[in-house]
């Protein structure tokens, strides 16, 4: 965490993990109360944001969730999940879509040589707009970079990448 970042006190705390908690048991509605009743001070706190941007996607409320990943991003740039994040919810906010998450991830690339969700994403992105062969260099790139996680197995189940399921099924 970013040492200009105060930690939280209880008992925001204590309604961070209960948000948590209820997001775990599928309850978006009780995690986003439990958010509110934070202190206004310790609303905009990235950990606070983190799961208000989980209780957003899991009401996929893709705007919003669009606008605190990008809030996440600009106060952590370090952090490759936010940017993951962010590209994620604008593919799907109202006026997103799958040229605008990629742009997001393309910033993000050169940032974070070793992360390979990264360039798996892009594989996928490159994939749905018909450029097959930079969707596969990117998605031999984000294997390469898993290494000993092979997610050759994911590819092959996620239906973004299934134009190349054979070509993926060959290596």
């Amino acid at each position: 965490m970013n040492n200009k970042i105060k930690p939280l006190e209880p008992p925001d705390t204590h309604h961070l993990s209960a948000a948590q908690g209820w997001l775990g048991f599928g309850n978006h509605v009780d995690a986003n109360d439990e958010l509110d009743q934070i202190t206004p001070g310790s609303r905009t706190h990235p950990d606070v944001l983190s799961v208000r941007y989980d209780v957003y996607a899991q009401a996929k409320k893709w705007d919003g969730a669009s606008e605190i990943a990008e809030t996440l991003v600009k106060s952590m740039p370090e952090q490759s999940s936010f940017w993951i994040c962010w590209a994620y919810a604008t593919r799907r906010k109202s006026s997103g879509g799958i040229p605008e998450a990629k742009k997001i991830l393309i910033e993000a690339e050169p940032k974070f040589p070793s992360q390979y969700l990264i360039r798996y994403n892009l594989a996928c992105y490159e994939c749905q707009l018909g450029n097959y062969k930079e969707s596969m260099v990117w998605l031999e790139t984000a294997i390469d970079l898993a290494g000993k996680k092979d997610i050759r197995m994911m590819a092959l189940e996620d239906p973004d990448l299934e134009p190349l399921w054979n070509q993926i099924s060959e290596f």
